[in-house]
């Protein structure tokens, strides 16, 4: 095994492909091998008075009572008016074949109107599936990375006080049912699909498991899946580790992806452009409001008045005519830097190259 991996390596980097190289286990997913999601509510205690606030969370009020009740405090009737107490929702992700008796890693969000939950700490919170049964139990001290202050005319704040995070804070108490080897027929979902890459993602495996095992145990049954049998010889868990070891040149769609709100572009390598003429220019309108304070004579017993005065200025940019064309990623870069756009320029370009026809690929606008 390790011999055929070496020697498709060395051919690779021979040929010049190596870096286009990408394990099986990189970009696929066995279908029914997945994360189960788990939810549950919390109370985190021991904040320096930047809780929730008992009058606008009541639920925070009602969930302290009845722990404080479960505990023996009769607290019935009394009003609570602590702040050091927040409501909080807990989230994690159960990963499959978790044993009972493993931990895993939550995320924490508060519910009513704390101010942070930096010093806190989550009490033990049941952790539930989509089915309701519980399969963990959470608590631990709280980690956050973001924190707030204010004053009587002031306030600060960086990142996000009001969400943390807690590594291995969820013990599991209940395993999910299931086995990898009641998945029946194995099936390998890619996590982009395309044509050429599930082909080529079954070629591989039916070259290793010619040589391996004499027979050809994969076939691609759509853009999106490959379906592997397994020889009685060897165990799931160890052919799917020599399969994911496997390596493919994975083919990709030609796209370019841009987000209007940051002006990210990002161009796929495939992505080609005929020859167009391009002129954009930027017409930048400046106002500017200079008051001016106008005096009353002296004895006049007139009042001081403020009289606007505004000043409007035009700049219109040259529009310069470049031609662009794109038979590869490099020349298509080289085109939009001569002309001198801004990212957030680009972006309406490409949308009118786009329009015009002449863009050669999926334009995703985010």
């Amino acid at each position: 095994m390790k011999r055929l991996l070496l020697a498709a390596a060395a051919t690779a980097f021979l040929t010049g492909d190596a870096a286009a190289l990408t394990r099986i286990k990189d970009i696929t997913s066995v279908v029914g091998v997945r994360d189960n999601q788990l939810i549950g509510y919390g109370l985190v205690i021991g904040l320096n008075g930047s809780g929730d606030s008992m009058r606008n969370s009541p639920f925070t009020e009602q969930s302290l009572q009845a722990m404080l009740d479960r505990m023996g405090v009769n607290v019935t009737g009394v009003g609570l008016r602590v702040r050091n107490v927040a409501s909080v929702m807990v989230t994690a992700n159960l990963p499959p074949f978790a044993t009972v008796g493993s931990r895993i890693d939550i995320d924490i969000s508060s519910v009513g109107d704390a101010i942070s939950l930096k010093g806190g700490t989550l009490l033990m919170t049941p952790l539930a599936g989509g089915d309701g049964e519980v399969y963990a139990m959470a608590q631990g001290p709280v980690a956050v990375s973001g924190f707030a202050a204010e004053g009587a005319a002031a306030s600060v704040s960086e990142g996000v006080p009001t969400s943390g995070h807690i590594s291995n804070g969820a013990l599991v108490e209940k395993a999910v049912p299931g086995a990898l080897n009641d998945l029946g027929p194995m099936v390998l979902q890619l996590y982009n699909p395309d044509f050429a890459t599930a082909t080529e993602v079954a070629d591989a495996i039916n070259d290793f498991t010619q040589l391996q095992y004499g027979k050809r145990l994969a076939h691609e049954r759509d853009k999106g899946t490959v379906v592997i049998d397994r020889p009685a010889s060897v165990s799931p868990t160890r052919y799917l580790a020599q399969i994911g070891e496997l390596l493919v040149a994975p083919d990709t769609a030609a796209r370019v992806v841009v987000n209007e709100r940051t002006g990210t572009v990002v161009i796929g390598q495939d992505v080609q452009i005929s020859s167009v003429a391009i002129a954009h220019g930027n017409l930048t309108v400046r106002i500017t409001e200079k008051p001016v304070a106008a005096e009353p004579k002296p004895l006049s017993l007139g009042k001081t008045v403020v009289l606007p005065r505004s000043t409007i200025t035009v700049d219109e940019g040259p529009g310069h005519i470049a031609m662009v064309n794109g038979a590869s990623l490099d020349l298509l870069v080289d085109g939009l830097n001569r002309i001198g756009l801004k990212p957030t320029d680009i972006v309406a370009v490409l949308q009118a190259i786009k329009a015009a026809g002449a863009l050669h690929a999926e334009l995703v606008v985010q």
